[in-house]
């Protein structure tokens, strides 16, 4: 059950607006053959896990776009090329119209790099923070490597100003991260990502290793810090309740594709995909109790060996034969819907062959 403290001062933000995120048929792949002398002497051929595979989405300036899917579906990966840790195998990412992979030879007037307005909060706050650096070090990194101050003194200061915009105190630059709890340290986390003054936040499963009352109280900040300096989020997260409240509109993913992008209250009010809504019947709601509900069956397939056709078609109550066969594409089913289903898309659907 989420905590009370998600219902406040979280608005959403309001969409529409200007693109700031395109992804194109974005796909990753991962080369994870065996060694070549052994696949020589096997006669195996070589291997590739399709992570991500051609996804296409857009995010609108100042909203926060929710990424939701079962583990191992490829929502990390997608995080991971939106900021450029990862190459496209196939399609491309592009940051205000410009193509990611070229941001980096792209400068603007006052000649600083757009790059530094992508940044990424990482999901375990214990890893992300470096144990042998203070948090001022660790807080003032961006700073000194986009060269946005030059002194000393100017650095400390704003360390201070950003510490203290996310709740911590000015002192708190001389201490290591160890000396701190879970909460604080995505709040450094937090402070770190702002410390370039970014237009764009990853977020990939900000507060999945945090208590619930702290979850809180780091997605209002979150949201707090959206309002003040209109930030966009792309918020990663396996958790339906908490995606619900910080979302404006939010894409489901199963094996490395979008099956269905939805507002946020289009969604949850009314899913279409079976996948989508075999995910909200999973979450504990007591206000739903004694009503029909479609439990998660099955396991998520092995993605070096997906299903033919429609990925979900071994789970899927509605599969029939052609769903073995074909892969349904992301269709736009209204102004502000896509699904991937033809159990949704094709009118003909439940005319056709049997499974």
């Amino acid at each position: 059950m989420m905590s009370a403290a998600y219902s406040e001062s979280i608005p959403l933000a309001q969409s529409g607006g200007e693109t700031l995120v395109q992804v194109k048929q974005a796909s990753k792949h991962f080369d994870v053959s065996e060694p070549w002398l052994n696949r020589l002497i096997e006669r195996k051929p070589r291997r590739f896990l399709h992570a991500v595979d051609q996804v296409s989405f857009e995010i609108k300036k100042g909203e926060t776009f929710g990424l939701v899917g079962e583990s191992g579906c490829g929502k990390s990966t997608v995080a991971r090329l939106l900021v450029g840790l990862y190459d496209c195998s196939g399609g491309e990412v592009r940051f205000e119209g410009y193509p990611l992979q070229e941001i980096d030879r792209i400068k603007e007037s006052n000649s600083t790099s757009l790059r530094r307005k992508i940044q990424m909060i990482f999901q375990d706050p214990y890893a992300s923070l470096n144990p042998r650096w203070t948090v001022g070090q660790i807080v003032a990194e961006p700073l000194k490597v986009h060269r946005l101050l030059e002194s000393r003194s100017a650095i400390q200061e704003r360390v201070a100003v950003l510490l203290g915009q996310v709740g911590l105190a000015a002192s708190d630059a001389a201490r290591y991260p160890h000396q701190f709890s879970g909460g604080q340290r995505q709040r450094i986390s937090i402070a770190r990502a702002l410390a370039s003054e970014p237009e764009f936040l990853v977020c990939d499963e900000p507060t999945s290793a945090l208590d619930v009352s702290v979850q809180a109280q780091v997605l209002n900040l979150m949201k707090d810090l959206q309002k003040q300096r209109g930030l966009t989020y792309l918020f990663i997260s396996h958790n339906l309740a908490v995606v619900r409240h910080v979302s404006d509109r939010v894409g489901v993913m199963y094996l490395g594709r979008l099956v269905e992008v939805a507002p946020n209250d289009v969604l949850f009010e009314k899913a279409l995909h079976p996948y989508t809504r075999m995910l909200l019947d999973a979450i504990p709601d007591l206000e739903r109790t004694g009503k029909d509900r479609t439990p998660v069956a099955g396991e998520v397939p092995n993605p070096l060996a997906p299903p033919s056709g429609c990925a979900f078609h071994p789970r899927c109550p509605k599969a029939k034969a052609r769903c073995q066969r074909e892969r349904p594409a992301l269709t736009m089913v209204d102004e502000t819907r896509q699904v991937a289903c033809f159990a949704i898309t094709d009118p003909d659907f439940d005319k056709r062959d049997a499974r």
